[in-house]
């Protein structure tokens, strides 16, 4: 019975078997109380006429005399306060008094074989007529219509169990199928047909699972994209180590040209070991044990510090990278720094030389208007949001759709300009997402370039004026 078929057969049968059996007790009892009503009509009526008929001598002249409808009616004659026949024994002192004074009497009495109905009438010339019919004769007439109703609601029944079983196959037929097709893309199979039912419900699922179908197909298929795009991007370096390595062992490398090899081996080892880093570090934000420990932090000294750094390697390139706006906020200060040095590293690669890489952070206030900002209440704001903007080409609005998606930039310009692994802006935003955050891409508008902003919900967010603001505060204060 844990099917959905068996289940719904059983509830309608229970339903037919319930109703079946409620219909028949009150078809029977309104049977028998209309046999008994009509029977009764019947013992009056036959009451009526013999009480007219001239005055008869005896009991069993008048049964003679007296056609009866019923059988098993019996008969009793009153003559002066005397009961004759053979209704007298239902005949009391009650039934007597009320004859003499005139009146009809329609009551039921207990006899030896049960309840008797009593019609008795008074007649014009002293007498008084009594007609007697026991209950068990008028049951005996409703047997042969109970018979009926018994057999008419047997095949009610019978048709009810049919009914349920094939509604039952009818409705579950969908469903298994569904969860048939569910179990196609279980087992890795796309592209899975769903049924088409006209259950509302069902074709909700349906629908739903034709979502996910297409879903997982997109998913996989990035996926695939992207791991055909690392094995090639691993297959270059390895290839270069490898040849080096057997023209070393071959002993075919001159010593003069021992530091130039050296140097390319080790460019591509760093190769190999970034994408690695980044694989790894991929998956352990992936991790449930990723940790983040929320402490006061100094954002706008963050991105000083990451501005220092990098100043080193972007001077190679004539680009530079400038650090501004102050904010403190709660959250963990080292995985705001790997945020924002993937976020650099990102612009080097597309920032030309002459061009600047600005990193900013200042408060977002919730429902603040024009002017507040420093010097206000230390948990009034909303947050913190941080910037990079780089000295790029931008990003299309294609590219602003996947811009966070792992590797579908660097397929696209790989060909076209300097790329990295393809990982550093999804880790980015997996990285935002673990410290409660969100990220966007977007191009300025007149400056060019793209710009990158991080806002960072925290429990308390204060912002520190900068040198002329809290000289105005300052004064204020003064």
């Amino acid at each position: 019975m844990r099917s959905l078929r068996a289940r719904v057969t059983l509830v309608t049968v229970a339903v037919a078997v319930i109703a079946v059996v409620i219909t028949g007790l009150l078809s029977l009892q309104f049977v028998r109380s209309s046999t008994r009503d009509q029977a009764r009509a019947q013992l009056s009526a036959q009451a009526d006429i013999l009480a007219t008929l001239p005055r008869l001598a005896s009991a069993a002249e008048l049964a003679d005399k007296a056609s009866l409808a019923l059988g098993g009616t019996e008969v009793a004659l009153v003559t002066d306060g005397t009961v004759s026949g053979t209704a007298a024994e239902y005949v009391d002192a009650l039934i007597l008094t009320r004859l003499a004074a005139g009146a009809t009497v329609s009551t039921t009495r207990q006899g030896d074989g049960g309840l008797v109905m009593v019609e008795a009438r008074p007649a014009r010339d002293g007498t008084a007529v009594v007609l007697a019919l026991p209950l068990s004769t008028v049951e005996r007439a409703v047997v042969p219509v109970t018979g009926r109703i018994l057999l008419a609601l047997a095949l009610g029944l019978l048709v009810a169990v049919v009914g349920g079983t094939l509604l039952a196959r009818l409705l579950s037929r969908p469903l298994t199928d569904t969860a048939a097709a569910a179990r196609r893309l279980a087992s890795g199979e796309r592209g899975v047909p769903m049924p088409r039912t006209p259950t509302a419900e069902i074709a909700d699922l349906a629908v739903a699972l034709s979502s996910l179908d297409a879903a997982l197909a997109a998913s996989e298929g990035r996926q695939r994209e992207f791991l055909l795009s690392i094995s090639h991007e691993l297959r270059t370096p390895l290839t270069a180590v490898r040849g080096y390595g057997e023209a070393l062992a071959d002993g075919l490398i001159e010593p003069s040209e021992m530091g130039r090899i050296g140097q390319t081996l080790v460019a591509e080892t760093e190769r190999l070991d970034g994408f690695v880093a980044d694989l790894l570090e991929l998956a352990r934000l992936e991790a449930d044990d990723f940790s983040v420990t929320p402490a006061p932090v100094d954002l706008g000294a963050v991105l000083r510090e990451a501005a220092a750094a990098w100043a080193g390697r972007a001077s190679t390139i004539d680009v530079t990278v400038l650090a501004s706006g102050t904010a403190s906020a709660v959250t963990d200060a080292r995985r705001v720094r790997q945020l924002i040095d993937g976020l650099i590293e990102n612009a080097l690669r597309v920032s030309p030389a002459g061009s600047t890489i600005a990193l900013s952070v200042e408060v977002f206030w919730a429902g603040a208007g024009a002017g507040a900002g420093a010097g206000a209440d230390a948990d009034a704001g909303a947050g913190a949001i941080v910037r990079v903007h780089d000295g790029g080409p931008g990003l299309s609005d294609e590219d602003l759709e996947v811009a966070f998606e792992r590797g579908l930039l660097r397929a696209r310009y790989r060909d076209i300009r300097p790329v990295g692994t393809g990982l550093g802006l999804s880790i980015a935003a997996r990285l935002v997402e673990r410290l409660g955050g969100t990220i966007s891409a977007a191009n300025a508008p007149a400056a060019g370039g793209a710009i990158f902003t991080v806002t960072l919900p925290t429990q308390r967010v204060m912002a520190a004026a900068t040198a002329d603001t809290a000289g105005t505060s300052a004064s204020r204060g003064s």
